[in-house]
């Protein structure tokens, strides 16, 4: 809501100064500085980064599936007969054809009559042995000249040490780091153009004072030329007042020159081009009548919740300590289930055919580190001095923001004050100088007196400028100290 928040009031805003129409109010300025801030932009893609390494952390719970396959083309095949193996297996029949033909010879002689029946019986059988060997040995031929091979494999860790739940920790405390980081980066752009902008108004102020102040001194050196025709008035006077008139033209040059730098420097932190001509919603009023002091007491645990600084630091410690746990596992047992299937071209499950086929498989491994000198225990101590610094840098910087607040919240405190004795001193001076002309018109006071009133007064004015623009800065401040400078806070 707050991204979209300042989207929508950064576009409206800079719709403004192109278009010339109305003006820019504090909120406005800030919004377009959210919006066009480059650091802003990178911390953002960091949170982003930080926000997927989080979601590629949680699937290391789940189970990982993986395939593999491969091909491989060979100059020879496998073989697992020797060629005189194969030759003694095809040629089994011939081998046993010869004392077959002896033994027929042999019954022929004794019964004649059973000659020749029985040499066509050992011709067939021989034939039939030798065609049975040949089959064997086309049967166990291998063919491994193409192989081709696949794996699916599914992997489900069980446990690892807690590395994986340490690892997921982290990363959760990584995402929450750079958002922080990204509003502490938001509250210093905020902080910057609010410096700005208050600087603007002031200069704007004191550029109508300048305006005013010397058109007090021309009225005068008119009024004094009148006198010196008159003889009333000296010529010393008159160079007096010209001298005034000549500083007041030099102060009303600086203030210019100093608007317009400061000008440019709020439109390079609102993203706009230098050379546009913006007005401010503050210039516009004629007493900038700061907010009242805020009295109630400062809450530090409110305070510690909202500094990005702190929360940073808490985060940064949390971190450490899941480095003592990771920096732990890596030698703790881990244990995880493992299945797949395997397949094969040629296989060997029915003799070997050029076909694929394969088997399913289901295990579990487990990895248990045995002797490493101490590594593991050395490393755990360093990652729980790392953590300790860590927490020693979070109580240093709880003790540096409890200080930086109680300056603010007194800081806020001397500037009211300043700005109740510089209106005071506004009113007399006020007072002084309208006495002071009158009694110049009525030539009972010199024009040294008056000069010095109107120098009274210019002064008296200024610092009630300062004063209030003090105010506006110190509250600025404090918000910042208490972590709660935001868009909304003005």
């Amino acid at each position: 809501m707050k991204k979209l928040f300042y989207t929508i009031v950064g576009l409206a805003c800079i719709c403004l100064p192109i278009q010339g129409q109305g003006t820019l109010s504090l909120d406005s300025c800030r919004a377009l500085a959210l919006n066009n801030n480059k650091d802003l932009l990178m911390s953002n893609e960091k949170v982003n980064a930080a926000h997927y390494q989080q979601k590629a952390a949680f699937t290391n719970f789940l189970p990982k599936i993986s395939a593999a396959g491969g091909y491989i083309r060979t100059s020879r095949e496998l073989s697992l007969l020797s060629d005189a193996q194969k030759g003694a297996i095809s040629g089994l029949g011939t081998s046993i054809g010869t004392p077959l033909q002896q033994a027929a010879q042999a019954i022929s002689q004794v019964f004649p009559q059973l000659g020749g029946s029985l040499s066509a019986l050992g011709e067939s059988l021989t034939g039939a042995l030798n065609n049975a060997g040949t089959a064997v040995v086309d049967a166990l031929r291998t063919d491994t000249r193409n192989m081709y091979a696949g794996a699916l494999t599914l992997t489900q860790p069980l446990y690892m040490g807690g590395k994986i739940r340490a690892y997921n920790k982290i990363t959760k405390y990584a995402e929450a780091l750079a958002r922080q980081q990204h509003y502490n980066g938001m509250q210093e752009v905020i902080l910057s153009t609010d410096q700005a902008y208050w600087q603007v108004v002031s200069l704007a102020h004191k550029q109508r004072l300048a305006e005013g102040y010397l058109e007090l001194l021309q009225k005068l050196d008119s009024d004094v030329d009148k006198m010196m025709a008159e003889g009333v008035a000296t010529k010393a006077d008159g160079l007096s007042v010209k001298v005034k008139v000549n500083e007041a033209e030099m102060t009303l040059t600086k203030v210019n020159d100093g608007l317009s730098l400061a000008r440019m420097l709020l439109c390079q932190l609102c993203g706009l081009d230098l050379s546009t001509p913006i007005r401010l919603e503050d210039e516009e009023e004629q007493d900038l009548a700061p907010a009242a002091v805020p009295t109630r007491d400062i809450d530090l645990d409110a305070v510690y919740a909202s500094r990005p600084e702190i929360r940073s630091l808490e985060l940064a410690t949390n971190i450490y300590r899941q480095k003592v746990n990771l920096a732990r596992a890596d030698y703790l047992p881990s244990l995880a289930l493992i299945g797949g299937y395997m397949a094969t071209n040629p296989s060997v499950y029915n003799s070997f055919e050029n076909k694929f086929k394969g088997m399913w498989n289901v295990g579990v491994t487990l990895s248990l580190p045995i002797w490493h000198w101490e590594e593991g225990i050395y490393k755990v101590k360093a990652a729980k001095a790392e953590a300790r610094i860590a927490q020693y840098q979070l109580q240093d910087a709880r003790e540096k923001v409890e200080l930086q607040v109680t300056q603010s919240a007194f800081q806020v405190r001397e500037a009211a004050k300043k700005l109740a004795m510089a209106e005071k001193n506004q009113e007399k001076a006020d007072e002084n100088l309208r006495y002071a002309n009158l009694g110049f018109e009525e030539g009972v006071i010199p024009a040294s007196n008056v000069l010095e009133a109107h120098t009274a007064w210019l002064s008296a004015q200024s610092e009630k400028i300062d004063a209030q623009i003090d105010v506006k800065l110190t509250e600025l401040y404090l918000m910042r100290a208490t972590g709660q400078l935001t868009i909304e806070n003005r």
